[in-house]
């Protein structure tokens, strides 16, 4: 069976900080947070076209010496059926691997981390802990203790653990970055700032992002 790779950049200095990295975007995801600019992922994965795998490693062997690894991306990984296989594939070639998630499937990313099939891990998460809100930021209804278990998990290993979040006006506010900031176990939230455009709820597109003053505040409340 052929990975179905959607998406490929050879290399980027912004998806891995501090590295620079090949990014592969896989299809489908189980959320539908109005604010995704993936739209095309998540919801018409079929419309785009498959890349070769054989051409992904093709590339990430030719700028081997210069990129430091690969980002797993989507949509959502571990919702994609041969995860485990494409991770073994990729790690099979000496690539150093991270992976974004939003930390729904603690069960899939358990076994990815236990199997050492990634180095880094990036969770996105998506409001305070709390159903409603987080369902509300999700864009469909979540189990949230799935949520607690992953970033408990990631927040007792060793590995390199990223957890982020994206503000969104008329959904964070300084309260709600707090209560993101108490449920990560001492760990850093990372923010960043809604951007409009083709996102995947229309009344999004237009919404006007936090203010570079607005968002300051955001940034010392997860401080």
């Amino acid at each position: 069976m052929e990975d179905s790779v959607k998406g490929f950049i050879e290399s980027s200095f912004l998806d891995w900080p501090g590295k620079v990295a090949a990014v592969l975007f896989l299809p489908g995801c189980n959320f539908r947070c109005p604010f995704c600019h993936n739209r095309d992922l998540v919801l018409g994965p079929d419309t785009l076209k498959n890349i070769p795998f054989a051409d992904v490693i093709e590339s990430v062997e030719r700028h081997k010496g210069w990129v430091d690894g690969v980002v797993v991306t989507g949509g959502e990984p571990t919702v994609y059926g041969g995860i485990e296989r494409l991770l073994g594939r990729l790690r099979d070639e000496g690539l150093n691997i991270k992976l974004d998630t939003n930390g729904s499937k603690p069960e899939t990313l358990k076994r990815l981390i236990e199997k050492g099939l990634v180095d880094a891990v990036a969770m996105d998460v998506k409001a305070p802990l709390e159903t409603g809100y987080y369902s509300k930021a999700a864009g469909v209804p979540v189990d949230v203790p799935l949520i607690r278990e992953s970033i408990h998990m990631l927040a007792e290993t060793r590995l390199e653990v990223t957890f982020r979040a994206t503000v969104v006006p008329g959904i964070h506010d300084e309260a709600a970055v707090r209560s993101m900031v108490d449920a990560l176990h001492g760990r850093r939230l990372t923010l960043r700032n809604f951007r409009p455009g083709d996102v995947l709820d229309p009344k999004y597109r237009l919404l006007r992002p936090f203010s570079p003053e607005e968002f300051l505040c955001l940034e010392r409340a997860a401080a």
